[in-house]
């Protein structure tokens, strides 16, 4: 499927990690984010959602998918890849594979969903995004896109997993241990 957009979502605040500003760490000598915008340099546009991006959540601090409803106010493809700030090794081969199987939801090691890094179809997304999305949990956003949405496995081959987000001290140790 051609034509994409991409929305990084770098709010939140930070709380696991100690820093409010965890998309601004450094894995392999690069802040975290950039793997992120990097991942969907070949989007038709790019949305950044946080501090210091096109966007902020209404309200500031109102979580993930209130950012995304900002979002999807700048996103006009009929695919949206959404991804998370603090994923240091996401990249554009695994945008592909989650736009070419869109509505498409990576999976972690242990099978856990991660709606943060993920391909939708961006109507859907919409009509998924609850009318007061202040507060409401991404939980709540991905099953209501079930079951069209594909669970996809993202194989590590060897290399450190996609789906890994930094959300405390321990884990952007394991990344930088990978770096």
């Amino acid at each position: 499927m051609s034509g994409y957009d991409g929305v990084v979502l770098a709010g939140g605040h930070g709380r696991r990690m100690g820093t409010g500003s965890k998309q601004l760490l450094a894995v392999g000598g690069r802040p975290m984010i950039a793997a992120s915008l990097a991942a969907v340099a070949g989007a038709r546009r790019i949305v950044v959602v946080g501090p210091g991006g096109d966007l902020v959540e209404d309200p500031p601090g109102g979580g993930p998918v209130a950012a995304l409803a900002a979002a999807l106010t700048r996103v006009t493809a009929p695919v949206v890849v959404v991804l998370a700030s603090d994923l240091p090794f996401v990249s554009a081969a695994v945008v592909d594979l989650l736009v070419a199987r869109a509505p498409a939801v990576a999976v972690d090691a242990d099978g856990r969903a991660q709606p943060l890094l993920a391909a939708y179809r961006t109507m859907g997304l919409r009509q998924a995004i609850p009318a007061q999305p202040a507060g409401a949990a991404m939980r709540t956003v991905v099953d209501a896109l079930a079951p069209k949405a594909r669970l996809v496995e993202i194989a590590a081959a060897g290399a450190p997993p996609a789906w890994w987000d930094c959300d405390t001290p321990a884990q952007l140790k394991q990344a930088r241990s990978w770096a």
